[in-house]
């Protein structure tokens, strides 16, 4: 280091942030936190539409804390120290702990208290579930892997309530706002969160070929399961859901990590994965030998009995993309409003005004399709769907954006990573993080062609789920004639399609339902550019295509408003 005396005697001034010797530091984005991350017309919008205005203070509360500097650190510091694996304790007992940062708890506690998790199911106000959906659009802005084991414990409680006696014991704490990550025996705890263990190495999502065993024991409800898990999220939850061979065939299990007499239940875990993303959530593969359970539905019906867990984790991902995209578009749209080349603001230059609005567009429409959903499922579990048209919209509209909107992730991430140019590339950006968090996505809860054959399944074991999508798309008709065009090649796909061509049908189904809602629900300039460009064909294959026709500068102004104004 040149002392002080050196710098007087050489004329060199000593360095001051953002000064060297050789240069000074300019045309650099500031830091983006704090933002609020609730500040989204389309947000805000469809959560006083779906029935849950009375949550918006708290949504625009979350918001603020999301993008505040603290919490967005701490989704930098939980990726940067990843969970770690400690099998034995120092005296050679089993343990099969897993340590995690700090700021993976300071987010999980947030995400808990805010109701992330399974809170919802104890809350009577109508749009209970998509206050949650809405507090998720904002809060993973923080950061994605810990959304897995919240949104588990959401999903766990439809299926508790397939064996009462369970849910009765379980259901208060895995609703409760409190979190207590000891592993200590379940019933003594403040709040519970609940992880799952469907798949096997041998199968995957062909769960029907699990090897796993249980066998009944003399108490009646309880088994002891023999066997394995491949890819087990969040080890660390208190309680699991299993699938495991029965007598009777497949079945569900509630598998805790504690028993009741305080005892570890065997749960030996091999090994957490070495993920592309989703590094600050731990993923294993446990075994069971002789590991307690108690059976959740009838013997053999264990893929019915889950099958409610599949519709709101499903919807998690859907959530989980459009959260993403929100985020890295409001990363892109920051830097290119502070980043100048060529003599002028990137944000100013024509091309790249075109390339966010394509984006914002892509963005809106994935947030609009959540919150319906989130509506759907609200009025499903409430019991405010007499005519059962929300359940079969439901259960085809959920496997449609689960299929589209995670597929249209990693391609998203990478036009906003590019944004920022050599920047985005370093991790120190961000944007690598999200890049690699996107594919997740599209795999969890069954990949593309898994859930592009559930929605031919529904189509045909299920007819009310096309009449009911067809009515929600009736809603428009006659407002636009690509609109109306679209609805028209889909029936003739429906008559015509084969398995062959199900992502072609399931695709055409996601972008007519998306323009349909934003001709509903959104601006003219942002309904018009969707529909001339999504079914129009007025499009290009990439980001930054839109038409001269399209009003960019009315999509820019909606999308990012703290930017453009």
């Amino acid at each position: 280091m040149v002392s002080t005396l050196a710098q007087e005697q050489s004329g060199a001034a000593p360095e001051q942030s953002g000064q060297y010797g050789t240069h000074d530091v300019t045309n650099q984005p500031p830091p983006l936190a704090p933002y609020d991350a609730s500040e989204d017309a389309a947000l805000i919008e469809g959560l006083r539409r779906e029935g849950a205005a009375w949550a918006e203070e708290d949504i625009r509360r979350l918001g603020l804390r999301a993008g505040s500097a603290e919490a967005q650190e701490w989704g930098e510091q939980a990726n940067r120290h990843e969970p770690e694996l400690r099998t034995h304790d120092r005296y050679g007992h089993r343990v099969d702990e897993v340590e995690f940062h700090p700021s993976w708890h300071h987010l999980m506690r947030v995400a808990v208290g805010e109701g992330l998790a399974a809170a919802p199911w104890a809350d009577e106000r109508p749009g209970a579930h998509v206050a949650r959906t809405a507090a998720g659009l904002v809060w993973g802005h923080t950061e994605a892997g810990h959304g897995c084991p919240t949104s588990m414990t959401y999903a766990a409680v439809p299926v508790l309530r397939r064996q009462p006696e369970l849910a009765k014991v379980y259901e208060p704490l895995l609703t409760s706002r409190e979190y207590d990550p000891e592993l200590r025996v379940p019933t003594e705890k403040r709040g519970l969160l609940a992880g799952m263990g469907m798949t096997e190495k041998q199968g995957g999502s062909d769960v029907r070929t699990n090897t796993t065993t249980a066998s009944p024991t003399a108490e009646p409800g309880v088994y002891t399961l023999r066997g394995h898990k491949w890819f087990t999220s969040a080890p660390m939850c208190d309680v699991f859901l299993v699938l495991a061979q029965a007598p009777g065939g497949l079945s569900c299990f509630l598998v805790p990590r504690v028993l009741p007499d305080g005892s570890r239940n065997t749960f030996r875990i091999q090994r957490l994965k070495d993920k592309l993303g989703n590094r600050s959530n731990a993923s294993s593969e446990p075994e069971f030998d002789g590991t307690v359970a108690w059976l959740v539905g009838p013997e053999g019906r264990g893929v019915k009995t889950i099958i409610e867990m599949v519709n709101c984790t499903r919807l998690d991902c859907v959530m989980s993309s459009a959260v993403l995209m929100r985020k890295t578009l409001v990363e892109a749209g920051h830097h290119v409003g502070h980043r100048s080349a060529f003599g002028a603001r990137l944000l100013d230059q024509p091309l790249m005004r075109n390339v966010l609005a394509d984006l914002a567009l892509e963005s809106e429409a994935a947030t609009t399709l959540t919150l319906r959903l989130a509506g759907a499922a609200d009025r499903v579990v409430r019991g405010d769907d007499a005519e059962g048209t929300e359940g079969a919209f439901r259960r085809i509209a959920t496997a449609v954006g689960k299929y589209w909107v995670t597929k249209r992730g990693p391609a998203f991430t990478a036009e906003a990573l590019e944004c920022l140019g050599g920047n985005g590339y370093v991790e120190e950006s961000g944007m690598p993080r999200h890049y690699r968090e996107a594919p997740l996505l599209s795999i969890w809860e069954g990949s593309g062609n898994v859930n592009a054959l559930d929605v031919l399944r529904a189509l045909s074991r299920e007819p009310d789920t096309a009449e009911a999508l067809f009515a929600e798309l009736a809603l428009a008709q006659g407002a636009d004639v690509r609109l109306d065009a679209s609805v028209a090649r889909l029936k003739s796909l429906l008559a015509t399609g084969s398995e062959a061509s199900a992502r072609r049908l399931v695709e055409l189904m996601a972008l007519t339902l998306q323009a349909s809602l934003l001709i509903r629900h959104a601006p003219t300039p942002i309904a018009d550019a969707f529909c001339a460009t999504r079914l129009g064909g007025d499009w290009g294959h990439a980001f930054g295509t839109l038409p001269d026709t399209a009003d960019v500068d009315g999509i820019l102004g909606r999308a990012l408003p703290g930017v453009v104004g």
